[in-house]
């Protein structure tokens, strides 16, 4: 028996293109797409729009060109934000944040191996110290990813001590790239947010903070940006990942998350292996989400 093959935006949209000419049918079949594709109620009526007028001043009736203006709009939305990872400094230490279950610690490690295909030495620091678990499970991604990691000499250590450590361990050695895990989920978000706070100061003490990079698990949607907030709004995020963004299913949410959020997705996750993440590149990604159509 054949593989069902996964919803997708493009695939979705395939048989729209196709069609003869644009009609009300047209823009009804799009706008069910965009919605399933999780763009949002509302960019996707500002899609819809935007792409009416185009039509309507351009004159045409053809679909192809519909194609063309549809991820010409998408890429023009995606390319408001720099997507650009900012590690220049030496060591440039990047803070991983989230809330717990949407595959941080798993992505540090392939973070850490992105990062050695560039050819950066690289340490990882298990800061997470309330879970034996996480720092267990960084210590595997670490072997996987051929990186150093700063493990907690003791159960509960204070988590910016392990930090703090960390970046000495990069100075000490002249490693270039310093990632390290941080808590998700504390009694009290005040806890939490109080921690990263502390974290980020006493690792400033040595060096800048290069990003903090908070991870959203895609097939969550806006209920994980929801649960994110607080660390949006308290921890300093300069950036996102998105995880778990298996072909194009979700793929509105990556310019939902951004324009909600106002922050930059600078990696995306596409995968469980060891190098399923990349850099965030809106022109190709636009493209990717309409590949099958």
């Amino acid at each position: 028996m054949a593989e069902r093959k996964s919803w997708s935006l493009g695939g979705a949209l395939r048989t729209m293109f196709k069609r003869p000419t644009i009609d009300e049918s047209t823009w009804e079949d799009l706008e069910d797409a965009l919605l399933t594709a999780d763009f949002g109620p509302t960019i996707t009526d500002e899609v819809l729009e935007e792409l009416r007028d185009q039509v309507d001043r351009f004159n045409t009736t053809d679909p192809a060109d519909l194609r063309r203006m549809l991820r010409e709009v998408i890429e023009d939305r995606l390319a408001k934000f720099d997507t650009t990872l900012n590690l220049s400094e030496r060591p440039a230490v990047t803070l991983m944040v989230g809330v717990n279950g949407v595959g941080k610690t798993t992505t540090i490690g392939k973070f850490a191996r992105f990062l050695r295909n560039f050819d950066r030495t690289v340490v990882v620091g298990a800061a997470d110290t309330f879970r034996a678990a996480a720092v267990e499970q960084l210590d595997t991604w670490a072997m996987r990813a051929d990186v150093r990691i700063v493990r907690p000499q003791q159960f509960g250590q204070d988590p910016a001590s392990v930090a703090y450590q960390t970046v000495e361990v990069a100075m000490r050695e002249g490693i270039e790239m310093v990632v390290i895990d941080t808590a998700g989920r504390l009694q009290t978000k005040a806890g939490l947010m109080d921690e990263l706070t502390k974290i980020h100061r006493v690792v400033e003490k040595l060096a800048p903070v290069s990003e903090v990079l908070l991870v959203l698990d895609a097939t969550t949607g806006q209920n994980g940006v929801s649960q994110a907030e607080a660390f949006i709004e308290h921890a300093g995020v300069t950036g996102l990942v998105v995880t778990k963004l298996d072909g194009s299913a979700k793929g509105g949410f990556v310019l939902s998350v951004q324009e909600r959020t106002g922050l930059p997705i600078k990696l995306i996750g596409t995968g469980e292996g060891i190098n399923d993440l990349s850099g965030f590149t809106p022109h190709v990604f636009a493209e990717q989400l309409l590949a099958d159509a």
